[in-house]
């Protein structure tokens, strides 16, 4: 039998295997918690977004095909014709409207997530009856999904946009403003059980990491084994991809390639792997978290020096961005607190910030991890302030010169901003992995 044969039934049989941790491996099956966490976030976390932007009303347009990136998130992904949703702060509670066509009304009804479902006839229009409504009630700021800098807060359509406006009195269209500071404020803060699923998620995501490493054979497994081997865990659990599948999970034991798809890279003593995965549990949250590995050399019993001390500097990266991250702490000062680190202890430069929202998009809308990078100016994502039940993923760097080009450690683990400070979702890697 040769290697690569034996590999190959190897590598079979461990697909085979159910799960051996502690969780079930169909951990996320059932009926999604989505529906009543959508409520919750509508009726407690939303009027607070619209107070902090300061807007009064908000109009959401939403039709079949194309439909507008907030669908799931206010109860119109099901539109056939198109529809108006609509939310307006009364004092401190949001009323909603669904601007409905009969086609789908019943079913709104049903759902009961709107205060009031309007049936109206096709001859009108959900967008004529909407636009009326807002004529005759709203005097205060109306926001509409336009935007140049949150593509979540960007679903109008050139053509929705100047159709809707043209039928609003030119006082409302006085007063209209992009929705991207009020979808910012409701998408950046998680409930804590949208925490708690993804800490569930979190914990599978770091599982499959190691049992990956386990099954690597040097000389023999490829970069592309690994994420075959993570692909058919995630089809066995029912699961999918937090980001695009061919570059989910990024597997690279050699130089940096960045955001890139694996390789037919044979793995050799000496290597340095990097695994970059995350999963899609119930079609709405996802993960972000990367594990390293170390390949001993013949008569190896632990990584040289150097590389020991590139982890070890990645890592206390890592602890000093989590030890900087509580409310009110710019996104920019836990980036500087861990490049600086990164700095003093001999790392190149990394381009990358420090850290990134996490939750429903593997990049998520919240503040940024980022802004002290040489030569490049700060954003203005950068500047904003953690908040309690912001998600983030996050990095600590060490990056080095290889043959080839550059190698980067980039100890990535996710956490949820508390009153206190932070809280890992899943416990952090604290060794390298090492493979023999």
């Amino acid at each position: 039998m040769t290697l690569r044969l034996f590999f190959a039934l190897t590598l079979i049989f461990i697909l085979s295997c159910s799960i051996t941790h502690d969780e079930p491996i169909r951990l996320f099956d059932g009926a999604s918690p989505w529906p009543d966490i959508r409520a919750e976030r509508i009726s407690t976390l939303l009027p607070q977004a619209m107070e902090r932007a300061g807007v009064d009303a908000w109009a959401i347009l939403c039709r079949s095909n194309n439909n507008d990136p907030l669908a799931r998130h206010v109860g119109c992904e099901n539109a056939v014709a198109p529809a108006v949703f609509f939310f307006e702060l009364r004092e401190n509670e949001v009323y909603s409207i669904a601007f409905s066509p009969p086609g789908e009304a019943i079913a709104l009804q049903e759902l009961a997530l709107q205060d009031s479902v309007m049936v109206i006839d096709y001859s009108v229009g959900a967008l004529r009856a909407a636009a009326d409504y807002i004529n005759e009630n709203v005097s205060g700021v109306l926001a509409l999904n336009f935007s140049g800098s949150n593509e979540f807060a960007d679903g109008l359509s050139y053509t929705q946009f100047t159709s809707f406006t043209n039928m609003l009195n030119e006082n409302i269209r006085e007063r209209i403003v992009s929705s991207e500071e009020l979808v910012y404020e409701w998408l950046s803060v998680k409930l804590p059980a949208e925490v708690e699923i993804m800490r569930k998620a979190a914990k599978l995501t770091a599982a499959w990491q190691v049992e990956a490493y386990e099954m690597v054979v040097p000389n023999n497994t490829t970069d592309r084994d690994i994420a075959d081997f993570l692909n058919a865990k995630m089809r066995e659990a029912g699961v999918s991809d937090a980001w695009a599948p061919d570059q989910n999970p990024a597997v690279n034991s050699g130089p940096d390639r960045g955001h890139a798809h694996p390789t037919d890279r044979v793995i050799r003593p000496g290597d340095v792997i990097q695994i970059d995965f995350g999963i899609r549990v119930y079609d709405m949250w996802v993960t972000d978290i990367q594990r390293f590995a170390y390949v001993l050399q013949p008569g190896e019993t632990k990584a040289p020096e150097h590389i020991q001390r590139y982890w070890e500097v990645a890592r206390e990266g890592n602890r000093i961005a989590f030890d900087t991250m509580r409310p009110g702490v710019t996104g920019l000062e836990v980036d500087v607190a861990q490049r600086e680190w990164m700095r003093e202890n001999g790392s190149l430069e990394v381009f990358w910030s420090t850290g990134h929202p996490v939750g429903y998009q593997a990049h998520d809308v919240g503040p940024r991890l980022g802004g002290g990078q040489l030569n490049r100016e700060v954003g203005p994502g950068a500047l904003r302030e953690l908040r309690v039940g912001n998600v983030f993923a996050f990095d600590g760097f060490y990056k080095w010169e290889i043959e080839g080009g550059t190698k980067t450690i980039s100890v990535e683990e996710m956490a949820v901003v508390t009153e206190s400070g932070a809280e890992y979702l899943v416990a952090p890697q604290e060794e390298l992995i090492l493979i023999r």
